[in-house]
């Protein structure tokens, strides 16, 4: 129906712009007389149009109310006959190529575009009727993934994000943006690191409630670095239950503190990109070791821009130990304020990449397997 719809009006305004301007054309090479037989023929395809002539009188009239005389002669005829017959091989041209697109539009591979057009549409509609009812009605996955320095959460992470199509937060990341855009919650965080100060739990609770309120956290989120301890863990349960909303998964990426020794000490960085390297596990094409098979600090560089490598001031065995006894102090208690509620998972990170994420993605799933 739509096809037939779309060639009718098509037809209709091609035979009205046919005949007009090819009319007009070649009338007015045919002297004084030319323009008025154009006039006619429109006035006959445009039934609105307010110009008529009258053949018996000689007079020409427009919706000016004025007229003229004119006389009868062959210029006149040959002009409107020769113009009625360019606008009747139009139509026979318009009707062929109708006829050919229809039969087109009826093969076999173009019923298939068309199918699958349709399908397209009707899946869009579906799919955004579903999102708006997940957003409403479900859940939202809150998922916080824990994990000392050097267990994985920087390589799995973004895998979770791009399984679950929701954003990973940093709070790092957050109070930067809202620093940069100077929200209120921003403002007041600004203030406070301009004073030397460090920024209160209060103020990072608010600066995630006005986060995750964005329209690419309404079906869920997963926090990287927060809580760090158990009030703020506390805190963001009391944010997410005036959200209607609460924590859904914790993942918990477990190494032995021996082996993340060796993770953190061989961890080389490209500052720019963030692209991670390590001497054992992923070296730089670039490096070269020494009598004692140490990497040699000036042949490290980056593999796509040959640019310097760089280790983090805390990536040394000295911060290490203790980073890690601060992340054991502060984390166990946040892990045992969650467990009774059934919603802690434990994932052996001291294994290949592969290993970890089918760790990983059992994890995550509603029911243990």
């Amino acid at each position: 129906q739509y096809n037939n719809h779309r060639f009718l009006l098509r037809d209709h305004l091609t035979m009205f712009v046919c005949s007009s301007t090819v009319a007009s054309r070649i009338v007015s090479q045919q002297g004084s007389a030319g323009p008025r037989a154009s006039a006619s023929i429109i006035s006959k395809l445009a039934p609105g149009s307010r110009r008529s002539y009258n053949v018996k009188q000689k007079v020409f009239s427009s919706s000016s109310g004025s007229s003229n005389t004119y006389s009868t002669s062959s210029n006149y005829y040959f002009p409107a006959v020769l113009a009625a017959g360019v606008t009747a091989a139009g139509f026979v041209t318009i009707q062929q190529q109708q006829v050919a697109e229809c039969e087109e539009s009826h093969s076999p591979k173009k019923k298939d575009w068309y199918k699958e057009k349709i399908y397209e549409m009707c899946r869009s509609f579906v799919d955004k009727q579903q999102e708006d009812k997940l957003a409403t009605y479900w859940p939202r996955v809150v998922l916080i993934l824990f994990g000392p320095p050097g267990a994985g959460k920087g390589t799995h992470g973004p895998k979770i994000e791009e399984l679950l199509t929701i954003p990973q937060l940093s709070t790092g990341d957050m109070l930067r943006a809202a620093v940069a855009a100077e929200t209120p919650v921003g403002l007041k965080a600004k203030a406070i690191m301009a004073a030397g100060g460090l920024v209160s739990d209060d103020i990072v609770v608010g600066i995630i409630r006005d986060r995750i309120r964005q329209d690419d956290c309404k079906y869920g989120f997963i926090l990287d670095g927060f809580p760090r301890t158990l009030v703020q863990a506390k805190a963001l349960d009391a944010m997410l239950a005036e959200e209607g909303a609460c924590v859904t998964k914790v993942i918990e990426l477990d190494v032995p503190d021996s082996v993340l020794e060796e993770r953190i000490c061989g961890r080389w960085i490209h500052k720019t990109s963030g692209r991670s390297y390590h001497v054992k596990f992923a070296p730089p094409k670039s490096m070269i070791l020494d009598a004692e098979n140490k990497p040699i600090p000036s042949s490290m560089t980056d593999d796509v821009t040959g640019e310097p490598l760089m280790q983090r001031p805390d990536d040394t065995a000295e911060a290490l130990v203790k980073r890690l006894k601060g992340y054991h102090h502060e984390t166990i208690p946040i892990l045992k304020h969650y467990q009774p509620k059934g919603i802690v998972r434990s994932v052996n990170a001291n294994q290949g990449m592969q290993g970890v994420w089918e760790e990983v993605l059992q994890a995550l799933q509603r029911k243990k397997s």
